[in-house]
C-alpha cells in the first residue's frame, strides 16, 4: 500500500512500524495508510483548483464548498467533493482537522452508504484520510462512522474493503471503540478479507485484526471466525510475504483455549516446528512463543510438538537466536523433556 505520512504510529504504547513481541525493531506490521490517488487526473478545472488551495494556505473556502457539494442532488458533484476531499486530507495533515471542523465528518459517513461504489469508495477513503489525525478518531467514532465503514467492508469496491479496513484500524486505537466495532460485525468481514483478499487487503486485515484482539471478546469472535485456516496457511507460504504477519496474529490469539485447540486442528503445530528451524531471527522468536504457549499446561500438545521434531531446532535456537528466542527456546526445550505420559503427569498438566 501507498505510505501517506508517518513513518509510525502507537497504540497500547506499541508502535505498528516495529511492532514485535520483544524490544527489538522489526517491521511486522507496514503502515495501513491507503490512498489510490494516482488514477485521479490532473488537467480538469476541479484538479486545478485542488492543486493550488494544497499548494496555498487559503484552502477553507474550497473545503467549506466541498462540504456543501457532499449534499448535493447530484451525484457527480457528490463524488467530486469528496474525491477532492479525500486528496486534501491525504496531503495537508493539517487539512484534516480543517475538515472536520468544518462540517464534512457526517455528509462523508453517510456517502459509505451510497449504492454507487465509487461514491462509497471515496466517502470511505475520505474518513480513512481523516481518521489519520488523532483528534478525529474520538469525533468520527461518536458520528457513526463504525457500522458503515463495516458495510462497506461487506460490499465495497475492493479497495474501499481495505481501506475500511484501515480506517477501522485507526479507529481501533481508542480502547473503547474495540468493543464497538467487534460488536459491529467486522471481525468475520476482516478474516474474510484475511483469506481472499490480495496482497494489500491481506496485510491490512492482518493488522486491523491485531488491534482488535487484544481484547477477549474480540478474540473469541475471531476464532468463531475461523481466523487459525487463513493465519496458519499464511504461516506455512515463506512466498506470501506474511509470515511475520499472520504469526503475530496468532501469539495474540493463542492464549484461549478455543484458539490453541483450533491452530492444531488446522495444521499449526508442524509449520511452528518448520518456522523455528527455518525462519528468519523474528519469525522464530515468535513461532517459539507460541509453541510454549501452547505446550504449557497440556502433554498432548507437547507430544505433537516433540513428534514433529522440534528439539534440535529448538537446541538449535538456544544457542544462535535473539536474546528473547534463547530464553523461550529453553524453557520449551525443558518443558519438552519432562515426562510426556498422561499418567504420571500432574493433574494440572493436561489436553486443553
Amino acid at each position: 500500500m501507498e505510505a501517506e505520512i508517518h513513518s509510525n504510529y502507537a497504540y497500547m504504547n506499541r508502535n505498528f512500524s516495529n511492532i514485535s513481541l520483544t524490544n527489538d525493531d522489526s517491521t511486522a506490521f507496514s503502515e495501513c495508510n491507503s490512498d489510490r490517488s494516482g488514477e485521479f487526473p490532473t488537467t480538469s478545472v476541479q484538479s486545478k483548483r485542488l492543486l493550488l488551495a494544497c499548494a496555498t494556505e487559503k484552502s477553507d473556502d474550497l473545503i467549506q464548498q466541498l462540504v456543501i457539494d457532499l449534499e448535493s442532488d447530484s451525484i457527480e458533484d457528490q463524488k467530486q467533493a469528496a474525491m477532492e476531499l479525500r486528496l486534501l486530507a491525504k496531503n495537508k495533515p493539517e487539512n484534516r482537522i480543517k475538515i472536520a471542523k468544518l462540517g464534512a465528518i457526517k455528509p462523508l459517513i453517510s456517502l459509505i452508504s451510497s449504492p454507487d461504489p465509487e461514491l462509497q469508495e471515496h466517502g470511505v477513503t475520505a474518513i480513512l484520510n481523516l481518521s489519520l489525525c488523532d483528534e478525529n478518531k474520538e469525533v468520527l467514532a461518536s458520528c457513526g462512522a463504525i457500522r458503515p465503514l463495516v458495510r462497506a467492508l461487506r460490499v465495497g469496491t475492493p479497495t474501499g474493503k481495505e481501506n475500511a479496513a484501515c480506517a477501522l484500524l485507526r479507529l481501533s486505537q481508542l480502547e473503547e471503540n474495540k468493543s464497538a466495532i467487534g460488536r459491529s460485525g467486522a471481525i468475520p468481514l476482516l478474516v474474510d478479507l484475511l483469506e481472499t483478499g490480495n496482497f494489500r487487503g491481506k496485510k491490512d486485515a492482518s493488522t486491523a485484526l491485531y488491534s482488535l484482539c487484544s481484547i477477549k471478546e474480540n478474540k473469541i469472535r475471531a476464532v468463531e471466525a475461523g481466523i487459525m485456516k487463513p493465519l496458519v496457511e499464511l504461516m506455512a507460504d515463506f512466498e506470501s510475504n506474511m509470515v511475520d504477519k499472520a504469526a503475530f496474529v496468532v501469539s495474540v490469539l493463542v492464549g484461549l483455549p478455543e484458539a490453541k485447540a483450533a491452530l492444531v486442528e488446522e495444521g499449526g503445530i508442524p509449520v511452528l516446528v518448520e518456522i523455528v528451524e527455518v525462519g528468519s531471527q523474528r519469525q522464530k522468536e515468535v513461532a517459539v512463543v507460541i509453541l510454549l504457549q501452547l505446550c504449557d499446561g497440556s502433554v498432548v500438545y507437547r507430544n505433537m510438538v516433540a513428534r514433529e521434531g522440534a528439539i534440535p531446532p529448538l537446541v538449535a535456537l538456544s544457542q544462535t537466536g535473539t536474546k528473547r528466542a534463547k530464553q523461550k527456546a529453553e524453557q520449551l526445550i525443558e518443558l519438552l523433556r519432562r515426562p510426556r505420559s498422561s499418567n504420571v503427569a500432574s493433574s494440572s498438566d493436561s489436553s486443553d
